[in-house]
């Protein structure tokens, strides 16, 4: 992986870590359209480079993690499914992340639900989030590790689904994924730290400080955006893109990772 393909990957995960597009779905197109070698640093690299991105929560955010002691085991509660099934099915997810298959089928019948639920879902005011409402939240998060299904997805949409506002689910997910995101990068890093050449740190750090301020971009506009807009763009993106991998992969265009 050249430098410039890093800061492309990087660029990638910044803008749709927190969109409802499934950052992990597009870095596997990407790398797909760019040949890159799906090697073990690579599948690193797009999990690491997530660390950037939640840096970016914390510094947006930093007020809001100077709370009671509920607000951290809450979000404790909320991690706790992703960190046991995750775990489990590490071996089987890292399998997922070489198909696009079934990230175009993942972005498909997202983009079918996102849509489904801004016409059904009302925006509500802001109400206490309960121990019971992360758990469960919790266990939507763990539906995207499908790739292409999108964490902030489900996680928004499991908030919104407990009656959340827009605002307040989209909010929560952002500081889910500060816990979710750190395991998820730190445990693979503990996997592969033994294959990284003096070279890789380079890369690393660069896609991180790229991740990191174009997702502070990205946040502020989505924030916005979903207030006044809710899903159905992003809805119609999914489906579209959905429908063009479906058809290139039909038509015999080559894009499985190598």
């Amino acid at each position: 992986m050249s430098i410039w393909q890093a800061i492309i990957l990087a660029i990638v995960e910044g803008i749709t870590e927190f969109l409802p597009v499934s950052s992990t779905g597009h870095m596997i197109i990407a790398s797909s359209f760019m040949g890159i070698s799906h090697l073990e640093f690579t599948k690193m690299f797009t999990v690491n480079i997530q660390f950037g991105a939640i840096l970016s929560v914390l510094v947006l955010y930093w007020k809001r993690f100077f709370q009671t002691t509920d607000f951290y085991f809450k979000l404790l509660v909320a991690f706790l499914p992703a960190a046991v099934i995750g775990f489990l099915l590490n071996d089987f997810i890292d399998a997922l992340l070489e198909n696009v298959v079934v990230v175009a089928v993942s972005l498909l019948v997202g983009g079918i639900i996102l849509i489904f639920i801004d016409r059904i879902a009302n925006d509500t005011r802001e109400k206490p989030i309960t121990f019971g409402t992360a758990l469960k939240i919790g266990f939507f998060q763990c539906i995207a590790m499908i790739p292409g299904v999108s964490r902030s997805a489900s996680t928004i949409i499991g908030g919104m689904l407990q009656g959340l506002s827009r605002k307040q689910a989209a909010e929560f997910s952002f500081f889910l994924a500060v816990p979710t995101m750190a395991a998820a990068g730190g445990y693979k890093l503990l996997k592969t730290y033994d294959t990284i050449k003096a070279e890789d740190i380079q890369t690393l750090l660069i896609g991180n400080l790229v991740a990191f301020v174009v997702a502070m971009l990205a946040i502020k506009f989505f924030i916005s955006f979903l207030t006044k807009y809710g899903f159905k763009i992003f809805g119609y993106y999914r489906i579209i893109l959905g429908l063009i991998l479906l058809g290139l992969i039909a038509s015999g265009y080559k894009l499985d990772v190598v």
